[in-house]
């Protein structure tokens, strides 16, 4: 039995940048020999709790607790002296050196005249990852290594200094499912040790199947913690997303879906996913986009989303299944191929993959288009501004002047702008990623309404939105992924949010969940 004194306490913390408040008030216990699970969406705070406790960033106001003892670390080397370690999605290691050089790097046994001792290193290298049941030769090259004994690695270097608590963020991210069972199997073996360990994930299915606790954040703010088998997966969604079930099942639908099924009956679609699937990203899916239809996407972050977005517009290459356009076979093995279909691809990622904040607004619409035509084709300026200034008319973009950089617009209007971008390229398919993120709610309207008119001329669109209302307003169809798969496709005929959460986190044939009775959980939720 685990000790029910929290071996790590977050209590009261906020963390404050120029403009945001990404952390306000929020309560963590960790407990020794337990799996914790920090759940929440993107903004949350995931990442500035965990930079807080591992001496990333310095804390406003509250106190961290370590085994009793309030403690404020000064850098992530202060914290490791500590026990506090993190392994990140992204494994941070240096491939060109041995598995036994990376796990001692800056601790490596010496002679005592100073020199390295590369048998001695070895032989800690293998004791350490005796620890953790991982048989393999210390001194192979870490490159060598497919990614998922690489995150081990990572793992077996933080045990290394005696951690105490142990931080995996999205460490299943890249991980296929027998490389996720062995993860799960050295989580086990840490467990039995003591380790309290903090586990970031946005698959649902892994997080109930090794937490033993959760904490939910939501806009920096703390929801609540909460036992696995006493909140079922459904409620948990809720609870990430902040919304109640009757404040989505009223909002009415911008489009009229109840014939849409008659109407597609016996239509080819405009393109065809057929088994489209790449290894580590998302799992083989089919899915039809028929012409003037809207079909949204919806799931939780890390469902798959952004993933099956770049497939279709050739972002990223497929390693299983096919494309057909039109009903031809079509390889779209980059984003100029899927151009010359008129497929096209707005980012979620508007800032660093979208506008050029030192560009003007005019050069930023005209930039896909001559890029279409070729650098040695120029467009004229005339031509230019005759573009600029229709879609600025046509969209609402403020400021109305074509000479305004990019950088100096509001988010709604950078969005706007972006919009303008594809469509001079008079696309056949829209792929549209997050469109509505980050900007206030009339510009979310607006572009919505702007969508919708789209599909009515013919346009064919695909849309992803966390916002769960949003996909319901406007779709005409939804697929809905979870955990890199396609699990339900869903007609937009009389659906509700409940079966959308339903089908986004489990399915409704949910059993309730049961008191608890060991007493390991006598330590009880918070909530």
């Amino acid at each position: 039995m685990t000790s029910p004194t929290p071996l790590v306490q977050l209590r009261g913390v906020s963390v404050s940048f120029p403009g945001v408040k990404a952390l306000d008030d929020v309560d963590l216990r960790l407990f020794p020999g337990e799996v914790h699970s920090l759940m929440g969406e993107n903004g949350a705070g995931k990442s500035t709790l965990i930079k807080s406790l591992t001496g990333v960033h310095r804390i406003d106001s509250g106190s961290i607790l370590l085994e009793g003892r309030e403690v404020s670390f000064s850098s992530v080397a202060d914290a490791q002296a500590h026990g506090i370690s993190t392994v990140y999605q992204e494994v941070n290691l240096l491939p060109n050196l041995t598995v036994a050089e990376n796990i001692l790097l800056g601790r490596e046994p010496r002679h005592a005249w100073g020199g390295i001792s590369g048998r001695r290193m070895r032989e800690r290298a293998r004791e350490l990852l005796a620890v953790v049941g991982l048989d393999i030769d210390p001194a192979s090259q870490l490159s060598a290594h497919p990614p998922a004994i690489q995150q081990l690695v990572a793992i077996v270097r933080a045990i290394a200094v005696r951690t105490k608590v142990l931080v995996l963020d999205e460490p299943t991210s890249s991980l296929d499912n027998d490389e996720v069972t062995e993860l799960f199997r050295v989580i086990s073996i840490l467990k039995a040790e003591g380790v309290a360990i903090l586990f970031i994930s946005h698959f649902l299915d892994q997080v109930y199947e090794i937490s033993d606790r959760l904490t939910v954040l939501r806009e920096g703010r703390l929801v609540g913690e909460y036992l696995p088998h006493e909140l079922l997966r459904i409620d948990l969604v809720h609870k990430m997303i902040g919304k109640e079930l009757a404040t989505f099942d009223e909002i009415r639908r911008g489009l009229d879906t109840s014939d849409e099924g008659d109407a597609l009956d016996g239509e080819d679609p405009f393109v065809a996913a057929i088994g489209l699937g790449r290894q580590g990203a998302i799992e083989p899916i089919d899915l039809k986009v028929y012409e003037g239809e809207i079909v949204g996407i919806a799931g939780l972050l890390g469902s798959g989303r952004t993933e099956l977005a770049r497939l279709l517009t050739g972002v990223d290459r497929a390693d299983t299944g096919s494309v057909e356009v039109a009903g031809r076979a079509t390889r779209l093995g980059s984003p100029r191929r899927a151009l010359k279909q008129r497929i096209v691809y707005a980012s979620e990622n508007r800032r660093t993959e979208g506008i050029i904040g030192d560009l003007s607004l005019r050069d930023n619409i005209a930039l896909a288009l001559q890029a279409d035509l070729g650098w040695f084709r120029r467009i004229p300026l005339r031509r230019q501004n005759e573009l600029a200034e229709s879609y600025i008319q046509a969209m609402g973009i403020k400021p109305a002047n074509p000479d305004a950089l990019m950088k100096e617009l509001s988010g709604g209007n950078q969005q706007k702008v972006l919009l303008a971008r594809w469509l001079a390229l008079a696309p056949r398919l829209l792929v549209l990623d997050e469109p509505t993120r980050g900007i206030d709610i009339g510009a979310k309207a607006e572009i919505q309404k702007l969508v919708t008119r789209l599909a009515e001329n013919g346009l064919s669109v695909v849309f992803i939105s966390a916002e769960l209302e949003e996909v319901l307003r406007i779709s005409h169809r939804i697929a809905v992924l979870r955990d890199r798969r396609k699990v339900a496709d869903l007609p937009n005929y009389d659906l509700t949010v409940s079966k959308l959460l339903a089908a986004i986190s489990e399915g409704p044939d949910e059993a309730p969940p049961q008191p608890s009775t060991t007493a390991d959980d006598e330590r009880g939720p918070r909530g």
